[in-house]
């Protein structure tokens, strides 16, 4: 397993604390302001390759991929992002950018109600509440059925898991967080471990393969080193969040990456038992004391703790298996 961090252009103290904990390789977010552009230019990815280079890190994660509400949708201009998305692709391949994750959510990205809940301490955690929404409320989208979704992945994965396959990129499809059926009228699809399985099976290749986002996965109701077992020996984890939460899909909460309820050491001891060889990284952390809370889930200290935490892990499960 290697260690990633996700670092922002705009926050360089992440940057050096990043590089003060020893971290070599960055999952990549694209700026928002030009995910499309990007997106589609070898020059511009390039670049963007080349500053996390000239930083002291080697890009190999790219994290999320561009929105596609198209795609997702099924309307007009669909087969543009697809363009997009290939082009994407073709040109990780050649910058040796060796993982996409990708979402399929469709109008609400990762979701949460609540952004300040009070945790450990009086650290400050993310939490999701169903009963928040009002879901008769429907979105300017209007209704988009499960049935629909599954079709429009499925016309997605035929266009880019062949071109995955050619580039040597590996698909690292993340789960639908919450995992909940709908939201507003929106359907959500990819919120059970045999969801999950369906759609790494859509269009069969060893570049397909799943985000195995401890979190979502969790609040699924699913056993963490079951699923990680199942999916990584098919190979088939390209890609971890390493995170925790505590309560069901409809009403949860982040937790401290070593105060939820999955055991996290035997989770590092099935990626090892499994030869998970890809990258790992820390995510949705608690915002700790002198910290604002502009960026939940994002923010230094909680970080550095969770990073330290899976360090230790790491070297403990080298030594056991």
């Amino acid at each position: 397993m290697k260690i990633a961090d996700i670092l922002r252009i705009e926050m360089p103290e992440q940057w050096v604390q990043a590089k003060q904990m020893g971290i070599k390789y960055a999952a990549g977010r694209i700026d928002e302001n030009r995910i499309e552009e990007t997106a589609g230019s070898f020059t511009l990815l390039k670049s963007m390759r080349d500053a996390f280079s000239e930083g002291g890190f080697a890009l190999k994660v790219i994290e999320p991929a561009p929105l596609n509400q198209k795609i997702k949708f099924g309307r007009p201009g669909r087969d543009e992002e697809i363009e997009r998305m290939i082009s994407l692709i073709k040109n990780m391949g050649r910058l040796e950018i060796e993982v996409l994750c990708y979402n399929f959510l469709a109008h609400f990205g990762w979701y949460r109600t609540r952004m300040a809940l009070p945790d450990r301490g009086g650290a400050l955690v993310t939490g999701y509440n169903h009963k928040d929404i009002d879901h008769e409320n429907l979105t300017e989208d209007g209704v988009l059925t499960q049935d629909e979704l599954w079709a429009n992945l499925l016309y997605l994965q035929k266009a880019i898991v062949p071109v995955a396959e050619e580039a040597g990129v590996k698909l690292a499809l993340h789960p639908d967080d919450p995992p909940v059926s709908s939201i507003r009228g929106i359907g959500r699809i990819l919120t059970t471990p045999e969801a999950m399985d369906k759609a790494c099976n859509l269009v069969k290749s060893p570049n397909m393969g799943v985000t195995l986002c401890q979190g979502t996965f969790q609040t699924m109701g699913a056993n963490i080193p079951e699923v990680i077992r199942y999916f990584g020996e098919q190979k088939r984890i390209h890609f971890v969040h390493f995170r925790d939460t505590r309560g069901p899909a409809e009403n949860f909460r982040e937790t401290f990456h070593d105060d939820g309820p999955t055991d996290m050491a035997q989770c590092v001891l099935e990626y090892n038992r499994v030869h998970f060889d890809s990258y790992i990284r820390v995510d949705h952390v608690p915002t700790m004391v002198g910290e604002d809370n502009e960026n939940p889930g994002y923010a230094s200290l909680g970080r550095l703790y969770a990073v330290g935490y899976l360090k230790g892990l790491l070297e403990m499960g080298e030594k056991m298996v």
